[in-house]
């Protein structure tokens, strides 16, 4: 009988590369967060219109600061960096909820 590997390392192996791909991206040096970085299509728009004051402020800090090293050619000390484990996806249940109400409506009008 052949052994198979456990599904824990192939998740760990996939986990590995994720962390990979998310410091090789370099958005993180700038202090973007993931969620900074989509772009601003209608969905994203409304819902950058639905999120929370601080949550945009936070959001329009991290931006105007990304574009200012950016000009400078710098990046953040590395302990400023954010980390993959601290990144949230704060705009994710916003743009879904946006989404699911287009695709909603457009049915409605298809009817």
């Amino acid at each position: 009988m052949a052994v198979r590997a456990p599904v824990s390392a192939s998740g760990r192996l996939l986990e590995g590369f994720r962390k990979w791909y998310y410091n090789a991206a370099g958005f993180n040096q700038l202090g973007l967060m993931r969620d900074d970085t989509i772009y601003e299509d209608d969905d994203v728009k409304v819902a950058l219109k639905r999120l929370p004051e601080n949550l945009y402020n936070e959001r329009l800090f991290r931006i105007k600061r990304a574009l200012d090293l950016s000009m400078r050619q710098q990046i953040l000390p590395e302990e400023q960096w954010v980390k993959y484990e601290e990144d949230k996806k704060y705009l994710e249940p916003y743009l879904k909820e946006v989404i699911r109400e287009r695709l909603e409506r457009e049915e409605w009008d298809r009817k």
